[in-house]
C-alpha cells in the first residue's frame, strides 16, 4: 500500500480486535516487558503516556532486563515485521498489511493492550477511528515539511511525552530518510541547550538544525515555563523553532493525532527531498548481513 493510503488509512487499525493465541498460557500479571526494535516496540512508551502507574519495560537489546522481579513479569517479544533477529515469535497474531511496523502503532498498541489485560485501553482505542481524521492534518504537515527543508529536526518534549518526542524522530529517519533527533525537558536545559548557543565559531553547526517543541497543557507549569524561555532564548540566537500544541479528546486521541500530523510531515519530507518513503532498505541490509 503506497504510504499516503498508509496515513490516509490508518485510523481503521483501530477497529481491529486482537485475539490472544493460547490464552490459558499467559497467566495473571501486572508487571511486563516488552522486548521489540524499532518500530515494533513504539507502544510501550505510549501506554506509560495513557498510565504512567503501569509497571512496563521497553526492552531493546539482547537477553532480558536485569530486574529483581524477573519471574513475576510477562514478557512480550514484539515483531510486527516477523523477521527481527532479536525478537521470537508473538503472542497475538497481528493483521499481515505489509505495511511498516512504524505504521502500524493502532494494531500494535491494541495487541499489547490485549496482552496486558487493560479492556478500558481498548475500549479508548475504539473510538479513534471516530474521532481521528488524518485527512485533516495533511496540509499542516505539508507545510511544516516545507519549514524544514535544509534542517534536521529536533524534537522536545516533557518527560511524560518522550514517547510521541521519539516517535517524531522515528518517522523523519525512517520515512524522511533524514537524520532527526529528539529530547526532553527539563534535562536538555542543563546540557544540550548549551550547544546551541551561537557563537561565530559555532554557527555554522547550529544553522543546520530546526527545533520543533511539543507543548502540551497536560505538562506541569514549570516545564512549560522552561519551554516558553528555551524557545525565545532559541529564536533570541536566530535558531529555527516551531510549536505545536498537543490536543485531543482524550490522552490516546492526544497521541495519536501528534503522530499522524508526524506522519504528513516526514511523508513530505520525503517528496521533497526525491526518496522514497515507505521502504528502508538499509535495514534490511543490515538484517541481511548481520544474519
Amino acid at each position: 500500500m503506497p504510504m499516503r493510503d498508509t496515513i490516509l488509512n490508518f485510523c481503521g487499525q483501530f477497529k481491529y480486535e486482537p485475539e490472544i493465541i493460547n490464552p490459558d498460557k499467559l497467566g495473571r500479571f501486572n508487571k511486563f516487558i516488552i522486548a521489540g526494535m524499532g518500530g515494533s516496540n513504539l507502544v510501550a512508551d505510549l501506554l506509560k503516556i495513557r498510565a504512567p502507574e503501569i509497571d512496563i519495560i521497553a526492552h531493546r537489546n539482547y537477553g532480558l532486563p536485569t530486574v529483581p522481579d524477573l519471574s513475576q513479569r510477562l514478557l512480550i517479544a514484539n515483531s510486527y515485521s516477523g523477521n527481527t533477529e532479536e525478537t521470537g515469535l508473538p503472542y497475538i497474531q497481528m493483521p499481515a498489511t505489509g505495511i511498516q511496523p512504524r505504521s502500524a502503532l493502532g494494531f500494535n498498541i491494541k495487541a499489547i493492550a490485549k496482552l496486558i489485560g487493560r479492556n478500558d485501553f481498548i475500549e479508548e482505542l475504539n473510538e479513534i477511528h471516530k474521532i481521528l481524521h488524518p485527512e485533516e492534518y495533511e496540509k499542516q504537515g505539508k507545510t511544516l515539511a516545507k519549514k524544514l527543508k535544509g534542517y534536521i529536526p529536533v524534537i522536545y518534549s516533557s518527560v511524560e511525552n518522550s514517547g510521541i518526542a521519539y516517535n517524531w524522530k522515528i518517522k523523519f529517519n525512517e520515512t524522511g530518510k533524514i537524520p532527526a533527533f529528539y529530547n526532553v525537558f527539563s534535562e536538555l536545559n542543563h546540557n544540550e541547550m548549551t550547544g546551541f548557543n551561537v557563537q561565530k565559531s559555532t554557527a555554522g553547526l547550529s544553522k543546520n538544525f530546526h527545533f520543533i517543541f511539543l507543548k502540551d497543557p497536560a505538562d506541569h507549569p514549570k516545564i512549560q515555563k522552561r519551554m516558553e524561555i528555551t524557545a525565545k532564548l532559541y529564536t533570541d540566537r536566530e535558531l529555527p523553532v516551531e510549536i505545536l500544541e498537543l490536543r485531543g479528546k482524550g490522552i490516546f486521541h492526544k497521541i495519536f493525532s501528534s503522530l499522524v500530523l508526524a506522519d504528513w510531515t516526514s511523508y513530505y519530507t520525503a517528496e521533497q527531498y526525491g526518496v522514497e518513503p515507505e521502504q528502508v532498505p538499509i535495514v534490511e541490509e543490515f538484517k541481511k548481513l548481520i544474519a
